[in-house]
């Protein structure tokens, strides 16, 4: 499970990095446009992506058997309030963080150990309903979550005229292999 979670990590920054080079292709406007999406915007929908990995992250540093160096980076990323939360509306901004949140992940996964991963992690969710389950499960929610999500964000930009190339984990692991 740690290398899987591991290469999950790789592939959440391979992607990021492609699919906001591709974002980037369209004027400022174009990006924050409303597309009726179910967060509205391309925009929108990146910031979704990161307000839940920032909510994600934050339950998990909260708890005792997690490093306080996690808790201690995430200080440098607002935090958000509502998973509709439009933390950047400047595209540059945004990306910027993107990065920073992607390497915190990447670092973040090198530190897991099967220990860690079984160890369970008590959270609440917005509604401030507690659950526990173990970490290796919401770290497995939290790369599903960014996939569907970023899958939307290519319906966007395909209906808006760029093709967002292939997306495929395989491709990651072919490209890694050269």
């Amino acid at each position: 499970m740690t290398e899987y979670l591991q290469r999950m990590a790789r592939y959440n920054r391979w992607m990021n990095v492609k699919l906001f080079a591709k974002v980037a292709e369209l004027p400022n406007a174009a990006i924050a446009e409303d597309r009726d999406a179910f967060f509205g915007s391309i925009l929108g929908t990146l910031n979704h992506i990161m307000v839940a990995d920032l909510f994600w992250l934050h339950r998990i540093a909260t708890n005792k058997a997690c490093h306080d160096a996690l808790a201690h980076q995430l200080t440098t990323f607002p935090t958000p309030a509502s998973h509709r939360d439009i933390l950047f509306s400047d595209f540059a901004e945004l990306t910027e963080a993107r990065e920073r949140l992607d390497a915190l992940i990447l670092e973040f996964s090198a530190t897991l150990t099967p220990k860690l991963l079984a160890h369970p992690m008590r959270y609440r969710n917005m509604a401030r309903e507690e659950y526990e389950r173990p970490l290796d499960q919401l770290l497995q929610h939290l790369f599903n979550h960014q996939t569907h999500h970023r899958g939307q964000v290519t319906h966007m930009l395909f209906h808006a005229g760029i093709d967002p190339g292939p997306t495929d984990l395989m491709r990651m692991l072919m490209e890694e292999d050269k």
